[in-house]
């Protein structure tokens, strides 16, 4: 039964016999008989194929997120047991929210490459919401996120601490004042991360806290690009001092005083709860607060 959840699995997930196929490297006659198996052992239809594109029936989606959990257990049992007379190897689905991901994580990935070269790791950037969802489902072994994360399934951990500051092009007009009043901040273009970022949160925390609603708003997906038009002179945004250090130091960036103008969070990592993790992911843990110690310094 375990090769049928696997190829159960893999077509709700394509949506697809003939994709699913060709993932597995099977036929479709091959793979629809593997389906229609479960079926009658289970008693129960499981996909809905009245539609374009393949979906579980309720009896299916239960039979996926329990053969989900099913199969990464028996994947994490083979891998511990490896673990106990092998050094940390394998695969290993690594997930950072975008402050992270973009500006402290190459470095961690480097040290492991050193010190684990038989670790091999995928990464994953998004934003905050979406690691911690991708993480709950299995989908990745390990996230590191800013912000407050609370879902059920998952083990929260306090790795860092987060400071951020209002910044500013030096050629702002409120840059170099010795201090910025609320109204002068609520006249400014803003420039903000979208919802379900850690940022944006942050943001909108500061915005609640000085009482402050700004006139105009920019949106954009990516710290970088926040980064590059808030030196551009296009407006003001909260960033993460982990992302400015360089631009600060360069003085392209200033932070902008105002009363009440700091907002601290933490970075967080995120594993499964229940789920015994992998020498892997143990040595990625240790690794990860090692240099966040020594970047922080």
């Amino acid at each position: 039964m375990e090769q049928s959840f696997r190829v159960f699995i893999e077509v709700v997930e394509a949506k697809s016999f003939s994709k699913a196929a060709e993932r597995l490297y099977m036929t479709q006659p091959a793979v629809s008989q593997y389906v229609k198996s479960l079926e009658s052992q289970l008693d129960a239809k499981l996909l809905d194929r009245s539609y374009k594109k393949i979906r579980p029936t309720k009896a299916g989606e239960i039979v996926y997120e329990h053969a989900k959990e099913m199969v990464h257990h028996q994947e994490t049992m083979e891998q511990l047991i490896h673990d106990l007379f092998h050094e940390p190897k394998g695969e290993l689905a690594i997930g950072a929210s975008y402050t992270f991901g973009e500006y402290v994580l190459p470095r961690i990935i480097a040290s492991l490459r050193i010190q684990y070269p038989g670790i091999h790791p995928t990464v994953t950037i998004s934003n905050t919401q979406e690691i911690a969802e991708l993480v709950e489902r299995m989908k990745l072994d390990i996230g590191i996120v800013e912000g407050e994360v609370h879902l059920r399934g998952l083990q929260v951990e306090d790795v860092a601490e987060d400071e951020m500051k209002i910044v500013a092009s030096r050629h702002h007009p409120l840059a170099g004042k010795e201090q910025v009043s609320v109204k002068e901040l609520e006249q400014a273009m803003w420039i903000t991360r979208e919802v379900g970022s850690g940022t944006r949160a942050a943001t909108d925390k500061l915005f609640e806290q000085l009482s402050c609603y700004p006139e105009e708003r920019m949106e954009f997906g990516s710290t970088q690009v926040i980064k590059e038009s808030v030196e551009a002179g296009i407006g003001l945004s909260l960033l993460s001092l982990w992302t400015v250090r360089k631009e600060i130091e360069m003085e392209s960036l200033v932070v902008i005083p105002v009363e009440g103008g700091n907002v601290r969070r933490s970075f967080s990592i995120l594993t499964r709860k229940k789920l015994q993790q992998t020498k892997a992911t143990q040595a990625f843990k240790e690794l990860l607060r090692t240099v966040i110690s020594h970047y922080s310094d």
